[in-house]
C-alpha cells in the first residue's frame, strides 16, 4: 500500500491555476472584509456632525465592530478546526455582508452599534480561516508571500472604502457606502464553489474523492494507485484541547508574545484607521484631502505586506517584523510634526506599510508557527486577544482628541505600542517546538 504524504505534495507543488484561483477568492473575501471594517473611519467625520457625537462617543461607537471581531475570531477560529473552513467562511461572509448592508438603514446610535457588532463577528471570524486555508495550500517556498498578497486585499478594501466615500458621501450621504457591502453575499455561491476545503478536514471526513480532485488540480500529473493511503501530519494528540495546546511543548512564551504583538499592532492600526481623517481635518485639511490620507495609508500597507512577505521568505519573519515595528514607531511619531504635503504623504504611506502591512505579516508568521491541528485556534486567539487592542485604539484616539492636546501628542501616543510590539516579537519563536502539538 502506497503512502501519499499530502503535506509534502502541497509543499513541493508548482504555483499554478489552482493557486491563482485560491488566491483570487480568498483575497476577494478579505477585500470586502477590509471594506466593511475601514468604512467607519470613512463615515466618522460625517456622523460626528450629523449626530452631534462627542469624540468619546465616537470612539466608543467605533469599538462595537471591534468587540464583535474579538468574539468572532476567538469563536470561529477554533470552530473551523472541527467543522471545516468552508462552512465557517460562509457563515462569516453572511454575517459581515448582511449586517453592514443593514447598517445603511439605521437611524440612531443603538441600531448602528448593534449592526456593527454583528458585522464584526463575521469580519473577525473570516480572517483566521482564509489565512489558514491559504497557508495550507501554498507551496512552501512562497508561502509567506502568497499569504501576505492575499491579505493585502484588506488594504485594497480600505482604499475602496475611502475612494467610494469621497464620491458617494457628498452625493448620496453616508448610508450609501454601506449598501455596497451586499456584493459578497451575492457572490457567496461562487466563493463556496471555487474555494477548496481544508486538506486535513477532507481526510478527517474520509472525503477521498474530493481530496484526489484537489490534489490533481495542485499537481496535474497526479494519479494515485487504487490502494493509496493518504497521510497528512497534523501534529495532533488526542489528549490535548486546541487552546491548551497553544501553551504546551515550548510554545508558552511565543504564544504570549504573539498576543502582545497582535494587541499593540492592532491598537496602532485602528487608532490610525479611525482617527487619521479626523486628525488631519482638525489640522486644517478639508474632508476630501483627509480621506486621501486614509487611501495613502492603505496603499502603503499593500507595499509593506507584499514586500514584507517576500523578505520573510528570504529571511526569518521575526527579523522582518522587528524591523517593521521600529519603522512604524518612528514614522507615526513624525506625523505630528508640521511638514510639506509630499513628506506627510510619504510618512503616512510608511506608517501604513509598517502597521497594516506588519499586521498582515504577523498573520502569516503565526499561521506557519502553529501545527495544522491548532492553526486556526492559534490564529483566532492571537487575533481575538489582539482585538482588545483594536477596541482600545478608537477609544484612545477619542480620549486624546477630547483632551485638546497638541496634534503631535496624539501621534506620539499612537507610536508607543510599536516599540512594545518590537520587543514582544523579538522574543517570539525562539524556543524549539517538540513534535507533538
Amino acid at each position: 500500500m502506497k503512502q501519499i504524504d499530502v503535506h509534502q505534495l502541497i509543499d513541493e507543488a508548482r504555483f499554478n491555476r489552482f493557486h491563482w484561483m485560491l488566491l483570487f477568492w480568498c483575497a476577494l473575501v478579505i477585500i470586502f472584509d477590509g471594506y466593511d471594517l475601514v468604512i467607519y473611519g470613512v463615515v466618522l467625520p460625517k456622523l460626528m456632525t450629523e449626530w452631534a457625537l462627542t469624540p468619546l462617543q465616537a470612539g466608543a461607537l467605533g469599538s462595537y465592530a471591534l468587540f464583535g471581531m474579538m468574539f468572532g475570531a476567538m469563536f470561529f477560529g477554533p470552530l473551523s478546526d472541527k467543522i471545516g473552513r468552508k462552512k465557517v467562511i460562509a457563515a462569516c461572509v453572511t454575517l459581515f455582508s448582511a449586517f453592514t448592508f443593514l447598517n445603511g438603514f439605521v437611524t440612531d446610535m443603538t441600531e448602528f452599534g448593534i449592526c456593527r457588532f454583528m458585522a464584526g463577528l463575521g469580519i473577525g471570524g473570516v480572517m483566521p480561516n482564509v489565512v489558514a486555508l491559504m497557508t495550507e495550500y501554498s507551496p512552501k517556498k512562497i508561502r509567506s508571500l502568497l499569504v501576505t498578497i492575499m491579505f493585502s486585499g484588506y488594504s485594497v478594501g480600505g482604499m475602496l472604502s475611502a475612494g467610494l466615500g469621497i464620491w458617494l458621501i457628498p452625493a448620496y450621504g453616508w448610508s450609501a457606502v454601506f449598501f455596497v457591502a451586499i456584493i459578497p453575499l451575492l457572490l457567496l455561491p461562487l466563493i463556496l464553489y471555487f474555494l477548496p476545503e481544508s486538506p486535513a478536514f477532507l481526510l478527517h471526513s474520509k472525503n477521498y474523492v474530493q481530496m484526489e480532485k484537489v490534489l490533481h488540480q495542485l499537481k496535474p500529473g497526479f494519479h494515485p494507485a487504487q490502494d493509496a493511503e493518504y497521510h497528512y501530519a497534523t501534529g495532533k494528540t488526542a489528549d490535548q484541547a486546541p487552546l491548551i495546546a497553544l501553551f504546551r511543548n515550548n510554545r508558552l512564551l511565543t504564544t504570549l508574545m504573539f498576543w502582545i504583538a497582535f494587541f499593540m499592532c492592532l491598537l496602532m492600526v485602528y487608532a490610525l484607521g479611525s482617527w487619521l481623517p479626523k486628525l488631519m481635518n482638525k489640522a486644517g485639511y478639508p474632508l476630501g484631502s483627509s480621506l486621501m490620507f486614509l487611501m495613502v495609508l492603505n496603499i502603503g500597507a499593500i507595499f509593506g505586506a507584499i514586500g514584507g512577505g517576500w523578505l520573510a521568505d528570504q529571511f526569518h519573519p521575526r527579523r522582518i517584523l522587528t524591523i517593521f515595528f521600529i519603522i512604524a514607531a518612528g514614522s507615526i511619531s513624525l506625523l505630528g510634526i508640521k511638514s510639506n504635503t509630499l513628506m506627510l504623504n510619504m510618512l503616512v504611506a510608511l506608517a501604513g506599510a509598517t502597521t497594516i502591512g506588519t499586521q498582515i505579516l504577523l498573520y502569516a508568521y503565526v499561521a506557519q508557527y502553529y501545527p495544522l491541528s491548532i492553526r486556526s485556534t492559534g490564529i483566532g486567539w492571537a487575533s481575538g486577544i489582539g482585538r482588545s487592542g483594536a477596541i482600545l485604539g478608537p477609544i484612545l484616539g477619542g480620549t486624546l482628541l477630547s483632551m485638546n492636546l497638541p496634534l503631535e501628542f496624539n501621534f506620539y501616543a499612537f507610536a508607543i505600542p510599536g516599540a512594545i510590539a518590537c520587543i514582544a516579537i523579538s522574543l517570539a519563536g525562539r524556543q524549539t517546538q517538540t513534535l507533538s502539538s
